[in-house]
């Protein structure tokens, strides 16, 4: 996966998740699809502040295709 495909899902991903900017994620390829599109699983783990100003680990993992198109997320609580 390229550089400024990786930058455009961290934008995507850090509007749904402000506590993520600036993370960067670990980046595994994933199985090819029938159509030979090649799938990638991009993992962030950062923190998030509660209110009280406690703090709680979050992962967010993000399947995207090799063109940037997200097809999953999911996080932790």
């Amino acid at each position: 996966m390229n550089r400024s495909t990786i930058t455009k899902l961290n934008r995507q991903v850090t509007r749904q998740f402000p506590e993520m900017k600036g993370v960067e994620p670990k980046v595994q390829p994933g199985p090819q699809t029938r159509d030979g599109c090649q799938r990638y699983t991009l993992t962030y783990k950062g923190k998030a502040e509660l209110p009280g100003g406690r703090k709680i680990s979050r992962i967010v993992r993000v399947v995207s295709d090799e063109n940037g198109h997200i097809l999953r997320i999911s996080t932790s609580k």
